[in-house]
């Protein structure tokens, strides 16, 4: 007989900014890469060009750390219309890697005696 396969949650992390400038002003700093580069450098990104667009709404993009264990994560932007004329920026981080899941979900206490790493 198989378990039964249990959903584990991938890391995120979620941050709301409500932002005085217009949804269309945000949305040439997300995506436009002369822009874009000075807070999100190409450096950081897997690929420069989004992964998924959905045009003055949404941009999604692959990042990928540039030292060992080099995880791999998408980073979304959503873009909504506030009330006063300004944007609610939602930003979502998510590692990709399975491994790097199953490293953030265990547990700071496994009882487990501690190991060393040879230098």
């Amino acid at each position: 007989m198989t378990e039964p396969k249990t959903k584990v949650d991938v890391p995120c992390i979620e941050l709301e900014f409500d932002l005085s400038d217009p949804p269309q002003k945000v949305w040439r700093a997300v995506t436009i890469p002369e822009l874009r580069e000075r807070w999100l450098p190409q450096e950081g990104l897997a690929d420069p060009d989004p992964v998924t667009v959905v045009p003055g709404q949404e941009v999604r993009y692959e990042l990928r750390d540039d030292a060992p264990p080099f995880l791999e994560s998408t980073v979304t932007f959503v873009l909504i219309p506030n009330g006063t004329g300004g944007t609610c920026l939602r930003v979502l981080h998510e590692l990709k890697d399975a491994a790097a899941t199953q490293i953030a979900t265990s547990s700071a206490n496994s009882n487990s005696p501690p190991l060393m790493r040879a230098a």
